[in-house]
């Protein structure tokens, strides 16, 4: 498979900034426009090469994922090793969306080269332009999903919570509305992006109670915006719920280990216990209560997410708790005790 050097197709160093990639790749793709080149194979081709470049370079991950493969393959090259380059720890990769193209899109294919779907099948990103080969689509497109991370503790997964965040959300070009051209020319607003600069917006978002890392919480119309009057994408935070100290979570159930002094786990009595609503709840010890011994308290877990009415339950998992130093009175009387048990012992032996 052909290796493409997608900075060389720009004409860039490889260290070159993101503004400089973008100014270049508005330089070509006025140029090389098929719309500029009506008829002209050679152009066409040259144009979705350009473009499939830029859909590296302009994006951190892809860019980064295609720096790491291009030194391992230039090594390959001068060592010149035989049998085909090893792809397997390139291609593939988890954590990313598919690649969605339209129908139609390109002829009916992605219109990216063999390599560029070999590599980066598996990364995610959309296209934000309408090209199908023939001209730009004029058909309502839907923007691009977003995808963002937020960390929150496991008392905010309990309760339900709430976040504000600030998005810069790329504004459609208001004269070509998303197409990149007027009629056939390249677009004076934007050069052929299809935007025209950003916004920034500023949005509350719930975060429901019983939210578990790996959970989405959708938020309608606030990706990407649409080409051609299409509806915008989506955004969706993806859920990573903090470690807790006190608590260890087995889906809706928690499990907590508490200290409880020796004397109480021998005698009985009652262990005062903070709950993750703010609330204290009350656990009797029954006498000759074991080390490690679980009491299940119906309930008291983390609510379901789809209905906020079931919740799990809370297991209290009873650790013995030692006296420290001991006072010449307490020592002498665990003393005793010791020799009061040594004796029951061998009386019932």
């Amino acid at each position: 498979m052909e290796y493409k050097d997608y900075y060389k197709i720009l004409g860039v160093k490889r260290d070159a900034s993101a503004d400089e990639i973008k100014k270049a790749y508005r330089r070509l793709a006025r140029k090389y426009h098929p719309d500029i080149n009506p008829g002209n194979k050679e152009a066409e081709n040259k144009f979705k090469e350009i473009n499939e470049a830029y859909e590296v370079l302009s994006d951190p991950e892809k860019r980064k994922k295609y720096d790491q493969f291009g030194s391992e393959w230039s090594r390959y090259q001068q060592a010149g090793a035989t049998g085909g380059f090893d792809w397997s720890q390139y291609v593939n990769q988890p954590g990313g969306v598919r690649i969605d193209f339209g129908p139609g899109d390109f002829g009916g294919v992605s219109g990216f080269s063999d390599f560029f779907e070999t590599l980066f099948g598996a990364m995610g990103g959309r296209r934000t332009t309408g090209y199908t080969g023939r001209g730009f689509s004029t058909r309502p497109q839907r923007g691009q999903d977003y995808e963002q991370t937020i960390d929150i503790t496991l008392e905010e997964a309990y309760n339900g919570t709430q976040r504000q965040l600030r998005l810069q959300v790329p504004q459609v070009c208001p004269t070509c509305r998303g197409t990149g051209v007027q009629g056939n020319n390249i677009c004076s607003t934007c050069d052929g992006t299809g935007v025209s600069g950003e916004q920034t917006r500023t949005l509350t978002v719930k975060i429901p109670a019983g939210v578990a890392t790996g959970g989405r919480v959708r938020v309608a119309g606030e990706g990407g915006p649409g080409i051609n009057g299409g509806p915008n994408g989506d955004l969706y935070l993806i859920i990573n719920v903090l470690p807790d100290p006190r608590y260890e979570r087995d889906g809706l159930d928690l499990r907590q280990r508490v200290p409880v002094d020796v004397f109480t786990m021998m005698l009985g009595g009652e262990v005062r216990i903070p709950l993750l609503n703010g609330k204290t709840l009350t656990l009797r010890i029954p006498p000759g209560t074991q080390n490690g011994q679980t009491f299940r308290i119906s309930g008291q877990g983390m609510p379901s997410p789809s209905n906020p009415r079931q919740r799990g339950d809370l297991y209290i998992i009873a650790e013995a708790q030692l006296p420290g130093k001991l006072s010449p009175r307490e020592r002498e009387l665990v003393e005793e005790l010791r020799n009061l048990r040594s004796a029951s012992h061998v009386g019932s032996a």
